[in-house]
């Protein structure tokens, strides 16, 4: 079985990439067409496009993630494989019916899991062993992973591969991965994985995913929105348009975009959890 590693951008699962190999690694963009949001870089910007084989403006998670990845290739020594889905922008518009939300988390689908699976289907094409970034203390994450197992012990995805003679799409579910998780096998805890990047040239943002991701809380969103206002403007927009539902049930973006903190807060003051940490 061929081997794979899943790199979001973060730390944790570029330790795994250094430090347990494997044939291929994938990263998967999250892009938005909205230029308010464009990455600054244009040489950079080319370069993105010139990997994903798609037209790059920008992406809704910190803009550093472009560099993070760009810096980890020459850290690995190989080229990692970029893959991207249809833009944020119209995973809104086109799927699910309302926005995404905590019940219909939609959007990994869409913009992780899927340019994931066809880029799998097409480069490798059978079973692999899929590396996950759970740390030593994330086994609860690896077995309620380990519980969408079918039978035969591998993770299946159902996708589409043309129409059929009345012109509908095709589906069929496709056993594609068996996830493994060497970090939690060998013990590697977030102390270590930071040490270990404290020492080398690789540029991270303080938190990865997108940058309104409505898995943080209110007052991680407020901290974000001073950081990256363009962004959360964005997401803030999503909700005033034609959409059924919220972001988050609780409170709309806007919302938290005008509330006043009490308090001077830097990233130092937010856990994992406090930042929507959730992974693939």
């Amino acid at each position: 079985m061929k081997s794979c590693t899943s790199i979001s951008g973060g730390r944790t699962s570029a330790y795994l990439a250094a430090n347990y190999p494997t044939d291929y690694n994938v990263f998967s963009l999250v892009r938005t067409e909205d230029p308010n949001c464009k990455f600054p870089d244009e040489k950079l910007r080319q370069a993105v496009e010139d990997r994903i084989q798609k037209p790059f403006i920008g992406t809704l998670e910190d803009d550093l993630i472009i560099h993070t990845i760009f810096d980890l290739e020459q850290h690995l020594g190989r080229e990692i494989s970029w893959v991207s889905g249809i833009s944020y922008d119209e995973v809104v518009t086109t799927k699910g019916g309302w926005l995404p939300n905590k019940l219909h988390r939609y959007c990994t689908t869409e913009m992780k899991l899927t340019p994931m699976f066809y880029w799998w289907a097409e480069t490798i094409g059978e079973p692999v062993r899929m590396q996950i970034g759970f740390r030593a203390n994330e086994g609860r994450r690896a077995k309620n992973m380990q519980k969408r197992f079918n039978a035969n012990g591998l993770l299946e995805f159902k996708a589409t591969f043309g129409k059929n003679a009345r012109g509908q799409n095709k589906w069929e579910m496709v056993e594609w991965q068996k996830p493994s998780f060497p970090l939690i096998d060998n013990g590697i805890f977030k102390d270590e994985i930071q040490a270990y990047w404290d020492r080398q040239n690789v540029r991270f943002a303080p938190f990865n995913n997108c940058v309104g991701c409505f898995h943080r809380n209110p007052i991680f969103l407020r901290k974000m929105a001073e950081e990256h206002p363009e962004k959360m403007e964005w997401f803030a927009k999503q909700e005033e348009r034609e959409r059924k539902g919220q972001w988050r049930s609780d409170v709309k973006y806007r919302d938290i975009i005008k509330a006043k903190l009490q308090m001077e807060l830097s990233f130092d003051d937010f856990s994992d959890c406090d930042s929507g940490y959730c992974g693939l």
